[in-house]
């Protein structure tokens, strides 16, 4: 009956029911399957900027483990410009989660829809920058040692890895695989423990299938992406990048277009302060 009702709806009513499931996805409030399809969506975006980055600089611009190491061993072998690489990328990737710090909760005391929106916009415009004229950033240098592209995919890493963390209550990373393996292996050796017969039920050891789901489903994600960035960056080029951005932008327009009217009130007050007053009648 469900099914049919939903067949027999009007355009209109599918289109506000599309609508609103968008909205929940990206949106202030969040559920355990919303927080999944869209930590599994961005574990296949991470996938495919940070293998399809390594082929254009040579380096994983979302590993900052890979940096802080870089950063200890040319501390002591003397390699200044290797240091000053790494500190680059790890100043971008702290940037870009401090921003999403500020922009979701400047959004979450104004009680929006598009808290987690709204950092995600940003990762997706940066990401068409990237895909339209990523090559020019390649010959912009910077006090860093790395090209500004580096910075800038460090930069898009950090955004995204701390909205995740952010909305899932730091339940979920997508832009890294350290934690997901650990957490992956920690269920299967639980799965796999043999309960002596005769224990006690509450003394039993049980894996959780739905995180074990999820981190399987993480890994396999970012795995795939990395698999499509690597091929679509060889073939395609830096253009490849621009159809994951616009798949992210449409995601998180839905909660912006409803904080619409909400978000244009800072932007009012602020010109009706600049604009100048009358001038007093004689």
């Amino acid at each position: 009956m469900q099914g049919a009702a939903a067949r027999g709806a009007s355009p209109v009513l599918n289109r506000d029911l599309n609508m609103r499931r968008l909205r929940h996805l990206t949106g202030h409030h969040r559920t355990g399957t919303s927080n999944r399809v869209l930590g599994l969506l961005l574990a296949f975006n991470a996938g495919a900027v940070n293998a399809g980055g390594f082929l254009v600089v040579n380096l994983y611009t979302s590993h900052m483990t890979g940096f802080l190491s870089m950063l200890a061993d040319n501390l002591v072998l003397g390699n200044m410009v290797l240091v000053l690489s790494a500190v680059g990328a790890l100043l971008a990737f702290i940037s870009g989660a401090a921003t999403t710090a500020v922009m979701v909760n400047w959004a979450l005391q104004r009680k929006l829809h598009s808290s987690y929106a709204l950092p995600l916009v940003v990762v997706a415009l940066l990401m068409l920058v990237f895909g339209l004229v990523g090559a020019i950033t390649l010959d912009w240098r910077t006090p860093f040692s790395v090209p500004m592209t580096v910075l800038l995919l460090s930069f898009i890493m950090g955004l995204q890895n701390a909205t995740v963390t952010k909305m899932s209550s730091s339940q979920i990373r997508t832009t890294h695989m350290t934690g997901v393996v650990t957490d992956l292996g920690i269920e299967l050796g639980k799965l796999l423990y043999w309960n002596r017969t005769g224990t006690a039920l509450e003394n039993q050891v049980r894996s959780n299938h739905a995180r074990l789901r999820l981190f399987a489903g993480l890994v396999a994600m970012f795995l795939i992406g990395g698999i499509a960035g690597a091929a679509g960056f060889k073939h395609v080029g830096f253009v490849f990048v621009v159809p994951l951005a616009l798949v992210l932008l449409a995601l998180s327009l839905p909660p912006l277009w409803a904080d619409r009217a909400r978000l244009r009130q800072p932007w009012r007050k602020a010109l009706a302060l600049q604009a100048p007053l009358d001038p007093p009648l004689d």
